[in-house]
This record gives structure tokens, sequence and C-alpha cells, in this order.
């Protein structure tokens, strides 16, 4: 048990900061977003960063207001250290 704890807490720690921008089409307003504090636009697409932790929240979040992730990208590349 302690091992599983010490393995999962660095691996959050390197993942709570990581940030991923998503594309995403089709976003539209409805009733859902109409309780939102402002508008959803009509444009062909729209970049968010996302957290690493919010990943699948944020996904679950588009499919419902009827958006389409095109591209997923981390925020900044990895550089190699070799």
């Amino acid at each position: 048990m302690l091992g599983q704890l010490a393995l999962t807490g660095a691996a959050s720690s390197s993942a709570s900061n990581r940030i991923f921008v998503y594309e995403v089409e089709g976003l539209q307003q409805n009733e859902q977003t109409d309780n939102n504090r402002y508008p959803v636009r009509n444009s062909s697409t729209i970049l968010m960063q996302v957290p690493y932790s919010r990943m699948n929240k944020e996904m679950q979040r588009i499919n419902r207001l009827g958006g389409r992730i095109v591209n997923i990208r981390p925020l900044t590349e990895p550089t190699s250290g070799s």
C-alpha cells in the first residue's frame, strides 16, 4: 500500500503541471451554455488550454456541448535532454 502511494504521488506531481491544448470545432450556444456567465461563440475552431488532471472531464463537457475535438497537443513540446 505504501509503495502504491509513493508511485501515485510521483506520477501525479509530474502530471500536475502538464497543460494540453484542445482544438475544438462545432461548439454552439444551448440550454447548458446559457447558464454560463459568458457566451459560446460560433466559429470554426477554438483553442482551449486544459490541465492534464481535467482532460477527461473537459472531453465529456465538449461532447455535451455538441463540439468535436479536432486536435490535442501539449502546450510546450518536451525537450530531449541528450
